[in-house]
């Protein structure tokens, strides 16, 4: 008998491995809507639909080990984090997909309420989280839409020795801000960012990466505590905006 593992479960979703089987199970139908599409349109390895019985999404285990893991030392070769890079840009040179993105207002108006709540609740000191949203001002700027991926943790990216095997976890996916995706790939392992820039193969504005870096820890924080996570936790969120302060 396959035993049950699990992988991740929160109020609002659960994932179980079951041998070479994922099961995800969502409360929002429409994120693993968005997922299957996205997978189905991403022109980099995605894992396959085995089926789909609402709320259970059953997809098909990756070959090869995740990139690495928030808080934890990334044991990959240079030349795995280039191969992401890589995969990145060939997903964000493809079509954009049809249904939009989070708009730059909405990003704004969601740091600002988070900055509050940070403060009023005295979850961190008002200084850190007030330096952060200022580094995190260069991030809201306009940008060119591509096909983002839209939760790029490292965490989601399956590499086999030095090649990619598959990106994992697509609700997020839509249109959006091509740094986003890169700065969520080297949260917290930012001496891989040139690593990941190697194989991206553009010029990027670092600025903007480190912003994108204290603005997504700083709307991350109050979901984790939420949902059972310690964002305190060494190397990972915390960390990373005393490191931008």
């Amino acid at each position: 008998m396959e035993e049950v593992e699990v992988v991740v479960a929160h109020q609002e979703r659960a994932t179980l491995r079951v041998g070479d089987v994922f099961l995800k199970i969502d409360a929002d139908q429409a994120r693993t809507d968005v997922e299957v599409e996205a997978m189905a349109l991403a022109p980099i390895p995605t894992p396959r639909v085995l089926w789909r019985k609402p709320p259970v999404l059953a997809l098909a285990a990756l070959p090869g080990m995740p990139l690495g893991r928030l808080g934890r030392p990334s044991t990959a070769s240079p030349e795995a984090w280039a191969a992401a890079g890589a995969a990145v840009r060939k997903l964000h040179d493809a079509p954009l997909p049809p249904w939009p993105g989070r708009s730059l207002n909405e990003i704004a108006s969601e740091l600002d309420g988070e900055c509050e709540w940070l403060i009023a609740n005295e979850v961190l000191p008002a200084d850190l989280v007030t330096r952060n949203r200022q580094v995190a001002e260069a991030a809201l700027r306009p940008w060119t839409p591509v096909f983002t991926h839209g939760d790029l943790q490292i965490a989601h990216v399956f590499v086999g020795g030095d090649e990619v095997t598959g990106v994992i976890d697509w609700s997020e996916a839509g249109r959006g801000d091509a740094l986003f995706d890169l700065a969520i790939l080297t949260l917290g392992h930012e001496e891989r960012l040139g690593d990941v820039l190697a194989g991206y193969g553009a010029d990027v504005d670092l600025d903007v990466i480190r912003a994108w870096w204290s603005l997504r820890s700083l709307l991350a924080i109050r979901w984790l505590v939420d949902h059972g996570f310690d964002p305190s936790a060494p190397g990972c969120e915390v960390d990373v905006l005393r490191r931008r302060a």
